[in-house]
């Protein structure tokens, strides 16, 4: 069935036809006219091979090569074959009797002279062997050992990006087909070389055996004298060897092309000539040539217009190079209102201000967007306080809202939000106001601080100034609010992301310290979560490597989430208890009476986290006493802190967080040992019989109540 399919296939019997035709050119005599059109069809084969490698964007486009080269040369010997025979057979007829092609190459293009001939014929093949088939033939034998000893490293890159999944099935077979090929090509060319030297040297010792034995048959055969002899049969030789010769140098230089070709998008001439445009190259030229030309022994007429031609050429192509690229756009798709993108439905921002359309002027590029200028300024405030990159924010209007109203969305949740007027300024009273003040404007409040304020207009500004006020503009309000709602979240803008990127940055400094915690025994979830929980007890991590440090002392006694956290903060003692006290100033320190915090540690416990539970009456009791200790204190003094067992610290830590946040909950263990402290009151105890009404004052030095631990 195949043999049927390929008989009635007629390109599939072009090669098997074309190989007997070689083999009945080397054994049946043929006349003269089938070896004019042979060596003709062999010139144009030559030519034809020539340009494809030429025109090939990469070697392996011309993969067939090898083969053709093989087929080639094969058919070129098949005619020296059939052309010796004619020489030998009718030579001593006349120069025409091998075909007007031989008659040619020996009368036009060495004039006739035998001697001349020798000559041109042997510098075609110094300039075959020596040069081109020499340099080609080590080229392929480089590549094809370089290809072959870097076969195994494409394979296992194939394979590793199969595996990460960067490549299809499909693909990587491919790939390696390619691959394959390449090698395969290359060990070919390798080979296929030596057809191209074994050519040259047999078209050499054809001519010798040409020149001898029509000298001899011409003498002895047919009665010529020596000259006759001579003339006849080593013209018809020479001419010949130059028909074979002429298309050996054109497959010789198609195989040096061929392999030393690099992959590129351009074929060969696009390729030299783009790397020939560049106008530096033919200035120095033209240079060059005008002072060679203006030596007095050289030939002017012959310099002076070729530097004149390389000086057009670098003005030519410096004034392409200089002109403007017109780059076309593309028409835009036409839009299927059916189709929805992910983009038009989904919000990959954390953080998102919405503005109602009154607002939008703060972001009108026309305006200089001042919103957008000081949402950046607070982005990059936010990021120095927390020690991590903090997300970028998104602004965007919001169809859904009054005009005037803005919303702070962390997530999705709305954290706050307030009306403004874009177009006034907001004077705010800070305490600082006169209470006869004139200043007239809208009532509202600070959104921040809850402050009364004003809306005045701009022109009042100095006027408000004047009187005590605090005067900001509507963007300013935003990303004020914007800082203070954030300030007491970092640990909702921290994610695997930032904390990747923070370890990438350790890693150019402490990369030892880094190994020790990561990837073994933390993962990168485990770290960020250890660093969440860190940023919600207010500790910052704008300064890792103590943390870190710290961390990496902690992984050698447990890797459990609750126990590390505990462990940190007690070696970050000095660090947390030093934000809020001077190491020369005394802290003062509330605690807990010893059966009120026996109560709690050994009371009910949440059966999810094992942490104590505290009764809602005994929890307000100790809420309204920190926070009326807290008021008391003053706006100047150092914040209270209480001290209480390590087990009770969280319980104790999220119950003041919202009933006293300025109030400091640390466990015995992370009191620094050598931070001063003064006892401000026990919570739960009986008052002192002996004390006068009223609190210690926070200078109050007692030493009755005041110790250095």
């Amino acid at each position: 069935m195949n043999l049927f399919k390929r008989v009635s296939d007629p390109g599939s019997l072009a090669l098997p036809g074309g190989i007997l035709t070689l083999i009945v050119l080397m054994i049946v005599p043929v006349p003269a006219i089938v070896l004019d059109i042979s060596f003709v069809m062999n010139i144009a084969l030559s030519v034809a091979i020539l340009m494809a490698a030429m025109n090939a964007d990469k070697p392996l486009d011309f993969s067939s090569f090898p083969s053709v080269l093989l087929f080639a040369t094969l058919l070129r010997l098949a005619l020296n074959v059939a052309s010796t025979r004619v020489v030998l057979v009718h030579g001593h007829e006349g120069e025409a009797a091998a075909g007007k092609v031989i008659e040619s190459f020996g009368a036009f293009l060495i004039g006739g002279n035998f001697a001349v001939g020798i000559f041109v014929f042997l510098i075609l093949m110094i300039i075959n062997m020596v040069v081109v088939t020499k340099g080609a033939g080590r080229v392929s034998e480089v590549s094809a050992r370089f290809t072959l000893d870097a076969l195994p490293g494409k394979q296992m890159a194939i394979d590793a990006d199969l595996a990460a999944g960067l490549l299809t099935a499909d693909e990587a077979k491919a790939r390696r087909r390619e691959v394959s090929t390449e090698a395969d090509f290359y060990g070919s060319m390798d080979g296929s070389s030596k057809f191209v030297k074994g050519d040259a040297i047999a078209a050499l010792l054809i001519l010798g055996v040409n020149i001898i034995a029509g000298f001899c048959l011409g003498m002895i055969s047919h009665g010529l004298s020596a000259g006759e002899a001579a003339q006849t049969y080593i013209t018809l030789a020479i001419g010949d060897a130059l028909v074979a010769q002429v298309p050996s140098l054109l497959l010789s230089i198609a195989a040096a092309v061929i392999v030393t070709r690099v992959s590129d998008t351009r074929d060969l001439a696009g390729q030299i000539g783009g790397q020939f445009a560049d106008p530096g190259t033919w200035l120095p030229v033209a240079v060059v040539l005008g002072a060679m030309g203006m030596i007095p022994a050289m030939p002017q007429s012959i310099f002076l217009p070729a530097s004149g031609l390389a000086f057009w050429l670098w003005h030519t192509l410096k004034k392409r190079r200089d002109r403007p690229v017109v780059v076309a756009e593309p028409m835009p798709e036409p839009v299927d209102p059916a189709k929805i993108e992910l983009e038009e439905v989904s919000d990959h921002t954390l953080v998102t201000i919405e503005l109602g359309y009154g607002l939008v002027q703060l972001v009108d590029d026309r305006r200089g967007s001042p919103l957008v200028q000081r949402v950046t300024g607070v982005r990059k405030q936010l990021s120095q306080a927390f020690g991590f990159i903090v997300p970028q924010f998104r602004v965007r209007d919001a169809l859904d809202m009054p005009p005037h109203e803005y919303r702070i969305l962390l997530g999705g949740v709305n954290l706050g939000g307030a009306m403004i007027r874009a177009d006034k300024v907001l004077a705010i009273d800070a305490g600082e106001v006169r209470p006869t003040h004139t200043l007239k404007g809208e009532a509202t409040r600070d959104p921040s601080f809850g402050c009364p304020a004003l809306w005045i207009d701009p022109a009042q500004r100095d006027h408000a100034t004047a009187e005590g006020f605090l005067t900001v503009d509507a963007g300013t309000v935003i990303a004020t609010h914007l800082n203070q709602l954030l300030s007491e979240r970092p640990q909702d803008m921290l994610g695997p992301d930032q904390v990747k990127d923070l370890l990438e940055s350790l890693k150019e400094h402490a990369s030892g310290l880094v190994e020790t915690i990561h990837p073994q025994p933390l993962t990168l979830a485990a770290i960020t979560r250890l660093l969440r929980s860190l940023l919600e007890d207010h500790i910052p991590i704008s300064h890792p490597v103590p943390i870190l440090q710290s961390l990496s002392r902690a992984v050698q006694q447990t890797v459990d989430h609750d126990r590390l956290v505990e462990l940190l903060r007690a070696d970050l003692g000095a660090l947390i208890v030093g934000r809020i006290c001077p190491p020369h100033e005394r802290l003062p320190v509330l605690t807990l009476d010893a059966g009120l915090e026996s109560a709690i540690v050994q009371g009910m416990q949440d059966p999810v986290t094992g942490q104590p539970v505290i009764e809602p009456d005994l929890a307000r009791m100790i809420g309204e006493r920190v926070s009326e200790l807290s008021e008391a204190r003053g706006n100047g003094a150092i914040p209270l802190t209480l001290v209480v067992q390590p087990r009770a610290r969280r319980t104790l830590a999220a119950l003041l967080r919202l009933r006293a946040p300025s109030c400091l909950v640390l466990s015995i263990a992370e009191l620094p040992a050598t931070q001063p402290i003064e006892v401000v009151d026990v919570i739960g105890s009986a008052p002192p019989q002996r004390q006068a009404p009223g609190l210690p004052r926070p200078d109050h030095n007692d030493p009755a109540e005041s110790m250095a631990a």
